[in-house]
């Protein structure tokens, strides 16, 4: 937390100097009073005593006191709140090995279902952009705020060859800074990129794309898909068929989230890839953003000050007879 007006603070010392006054006053009135009544006839005189509860509406008042200090030193704190814009861009990787049925039915297939539910979690105020890449990155479906669309756009996602994975970051940090509001502000962009492994081919070096989507100030997030079980099937000449074994690779996908500010994330089955998801719909969904709390700290100091001075009335009231 910080302060526009630090200074103010230094008000703070009142508050043990009325605590030394109030304890000097108790004893003062105690002495007082022993000077001139039997103690022991007190409870004969008063019909109630509070007791430890004469001291809550004193510490309802300073805190009120401390409330209204600590207010008008114009406190900032970073307090999370739903973004109302953002744009966020899926890419996916359809390479050959996203066919192997280690997170069943596919990667593939698993990867496209938990994105369906991903795209329905985050507000409908988002735009959504799908990107696929396998040799190449190509845009499946621009940023939009048709659900359907996107969803379409995944279910016809198709496996190919390759994994240009830098062509798809870049691409993806790009598509996403070409959107605009009517006000013409461009919103915050996110990308998520669902891959099984490391660059094969594409023309832009992963540590490349990183570094310009960080530029974009674009953070990109990864997941992992697969295990290390993962096989496909490939055809040879004459019809025979190969397994090829397959096991995830990670280090491009942490190198990526590491250099632009996004989270790195590994799935090795349908349950945990769909928890993936649900994470990042409620990260993408709000924002930090710095906030004075003056109006914060004026209004419980207000029930603070009320709250003392009722319950003081009513444990220090005269009972008539």
């Amino acid at each position: 937390m910080r302060f526009d007006r630090p200074l103010f603070l230094i008000a703070l010392v009142a508050v043990p100097v009325l605590v030394l006054l109030w304890r000097t006053s108790e004893r003062r009135r105690h002495e007082g009073a022993a000077r001139f009544a039997n103690l022991a006839l007190i409870p004969n005189l008063v019909d109630r005593v509070p007791g430890r509860w004469r001291l809550v509406p004193l510490v309802l008042l300073l805190l009120g006191l401390i409330a209204l200090i600590v207010g008008a030193a114009k406190p900032h704190t970073h307090l999370t709140v739903p973004r109302k814009e953002a744009t966020v861009v899926l890419a996916v990787d359809i390479s050959r090995s996203m066919e192997a049925k280690d997170v069943p039915p596919s990667r593939l297939a698993a990867a496209v279902s938990a994105a369906d539910r991903f795209v329905e979690e985050i507000p409908k105020t988002y735009s959504v952009g799908l990107v696929a890449f396998g040799s190449r990155a190509y845009v499946a479906v621009p940023p939009t705020r048709d659900r359907t669309v996107i969803e379409q756009g995944l279910a016809d996602l198709r496996p190919g060859e390759g994994t240009a994975i830098g062509d798809a970051v870049l691409l993806s940090a790009q598509l996403g800074q070409r959107q605009r509001e009517a006000d013409g502000v461009v919103p915050p962009t996110s990308v998520l990129v669902i891959s099984d492994g490391a660059r094969d081919g594409g023309r832009t070096k992963p540590e490349v794309a990183a570094a310009r989507a960080k530029a974009l100030h674009v953070p990109v997030s990864t997941v992992l898909v697969g295990t290390k079980n993962g096989q496909v099937t490939a055809k040879l000449v004459g019809g025979y068929t190969e397994q090829i074994h397959v096991p995830p690779s990670p280090g491009t996908l942490q190198l990526i989230a590491q250099r632009t500010g996004g989270t790195f994330y590994r799935a090795r089955n349908p349950t945990a890839l769909a928890g993936v998801y649900h994470k990042l719909a409620t990260r993408v969904g709000h924002t930090t953003e710095d906030r004075q709390v003056s109006d914060l700290f004026g209004a419980g100091a207000i029930v603070l000050l009320l709250l003392g001075g009722g319950l003081s009335t009513v444990l220090y009231r005269r009972l008539v007879p």
